[in-house]
């Protein structure tokens, strides 16, 4: 490889718009791979970095972590991957290992874990630097930029759908964009409803809702036609917690698939109790991965996408925080 330097869109610090640099390429390092990278999804986590809503850990930084490129370049000792490789690279970059949550199977939770395009630079870039064993390989229907959206909306997604009780039948997802366009299908797929909830008045993302398989929608203020076993929400507002209790049927769980939320108000003990729960998703395993692109190509996940390229990253950005995407949006590189 010739190339020494690359474009990428550079945040200097929380609250600034994004930077087009001219860059050197990166060096992997031992046990890391060089991707060049075909396209990088917008999800809504790089809004919260770049508002500060998430504690700045590295400044200036790189966003972008649902990344699909090609291996170009090969850190010492790597063995699993080779140059050609078509890999995703998706929000957990690395984990230790050996800390406790590792020892347990949570390596989502690592003591010592780095983010992608958070903590270590990530895809809005012409290329980027992974750790060979947190790449994963794309089914060849997902390595372009139809599957960028998969590597973290389509992950986190499918991981909150991991903590609802296998018998749920009526789901309610609160927040139709990325990843519920996704999980809709799977959904779908396995034979279960879906109800959608979106901001008042949104009869174009309803509409959406209802195209991609979801039995019913409405806005997040209405009640749904039947209890539900179960909601999930994504959207990054904490008023709809309550809400989505008090539609929740006995023993059901209320899943926060986001990083970042406003305040939950207050609610009675009443709403929680029956064995309901809320929980929390944080991150992703690689084994969500795994199994998430084993099912996806039986479905098949098809994913709506608005491309952007690079050097309009903060237009896709400001779409998306105007609730103007369609699906999700993805930057593709020249």
């Amino acid at each position: 490889m010739t190339t020494v330097s690359m474009q990428a869109m550079v945040l200097e610090k929380p609250g600034a718009l994004l930077q087009l640099k001219t860059l050197p390429v990166p060096a992997p390092a031992a046990g890391q791979v060089l991707i060049k990278v075909a396209a990088c999804g917008v999800c809504r986590t790089d809004l919260h970095i770049l508002d500060g809503d998430l504690p700045t850990i590295v400044s200036p930084i790189i966003p972008g972590h649902e990344i699909v490129g090609e291996v170009v370049a090969l850190g010492d000792g790597v063995t699993l991957l080779r140059q050609g490789d078509k890999v995703g690279v998706p929000w957990l970059a690395y984990a230790c290992g050996h800390c406790k949550y590792c020892a347990q199977g949570q390596e989502n939770l690592c003591e010592n874990a780095l983010f992608t395009g958070y903590s270590v630079n990530g895809g809005y870039a012409e290329y980027t630097v992974a750790w060979e064993a947190f790449c994963v390989r794309m089914p060849v229907i997902y390595s372009n930029a139809s599957g960028a959206p998969m590597l973290c909306a389509g992950l986190i997604g499918f991981r909150s759908w991991r903590m609802v009780n296998e018998h749920a039948q009526h789901i309610g997802i609160y927040g139709f964009g990325a990843a519920a366009h996704i999980l809709t299908q799977v959904a779908n797929f396995q034979y279960k409803s879906i109800y959608a909830f979106t901001k008042p008045d949104d009869g174009a993302g309803q509409q959406f809702a209802l195209e991609m398989g979801a039995i019913w929608a409405g806005s997040s203020l209405e009640a749904p036609p039947v209890k539900l076993d179960a909601a999930i929400i994504f959207a990054p507002d904490g008023s709809l917690v309550p809400l989505a209790l008090s539609h929740l049927d006995k023993g059901g769980i209320v899943v926060c698939g986001g990083i970042h939320m406003s305040r939950i108000p207050g609610f009675p003990y009443s709403m929680l109790w029956e064995e309901r729960t809320v929980k929390s998703v944080a991150n992703l395993t690689r084994d969500d991965a795994a199994l998430f692109f084993k099912i996806a190509p039986q479905v098949p996940v098809t994913t709506s996408t608005q491309l952007f390229p690079l050097h309009q990253a903060n237009e896709a950005l400001e779409n998306l925080r105007a609730g103007k995407i369609r699906g999700a949006a993805v930057l593709v590189m020249p």
